[in-house]
């Protein structure tokens, strides 16, 4: 089901209850093979396109395995708040750390709101705690990352549902995230 050019994905509702708030759009153009990414070679990257509404935050995470580039492609300011981790790679609200910005070594104190206007970055490596959202506007947001199993990569400082449920009307056009598993192994 498509609702004017978006798909009807692109509109439903996040699980916590208030996607205008908390959420995104996230449309993933490429995934390499976590099976090329263990052995050394091949595909080991990913790229999506994220578009987060003015003020809605994607809320406070980190991931295990993936190193990505957060890009503001355009629109408003893009708003990355930081945090680093404790011993055992969890939130530490006590914790800064070091980030790179267009490729330029920046140090973080707990809480820091990194600015991005159109055309900056952020590289954020496994165990940086990260949270953002569009400041002044919506803003299109570039990733390219380490391969990554969206499933089980991203670690939520509090529980959150990932995905939300859609009642399909009509089959899909196009896969979500949360789909590969039920409607590609029933397919095969």
């Amino acid at each position: 089901m498509t609702v004017g050019s978006l798909p009807a994905c692109a509109l439903s509702r996040h699980a916590a209850g208030n996607f205008e708030a908390m959420g995104l759009f996230l449309f993933t153009l490429r995934n390499g093979r976590l099976a090329d990414l263990q052995r050394g070679g091949g595909m080991c990257y990913a790229e999506k396109l994220l578009i987060s509404r003015q003020d809605q935050l994607s809320p406070m995470h980190t991931h295990v395995i993936k190193a990505e580039d957060i890009i503001n492609r355009g629109g408003a300011t893009l708003v990355v708040e930081l945090f680093g981790s404790d011993a055992e790679g969890g939130f530490a609200e006590d914790q800064g750390g070091t980030v790179f910005c267009d490729g330029l070594r920046r140090d973080f104190a707990p809480g820091e709101k990194l600015r991005l206007a159109p055309g900056e970055s952020v590289t954020l490596m496994p165990g940086d705690w990260h949270a953002f959202w569009g400041d002044g506007g919506d803003v299109l947001i570039g990733e390219v990352s380490t391969v990554n199993d969206d499933n089980t990569d991203n670690i939520f400082r509090e529980p959150i549902g990932r995905f939300s449920e859609i009642d399909e009307n009509e089959a899909p056009r196009h896969l979500l995230v949360s789909d590969y598993d039920k409607m590609l192994l029933t397919a095969a």
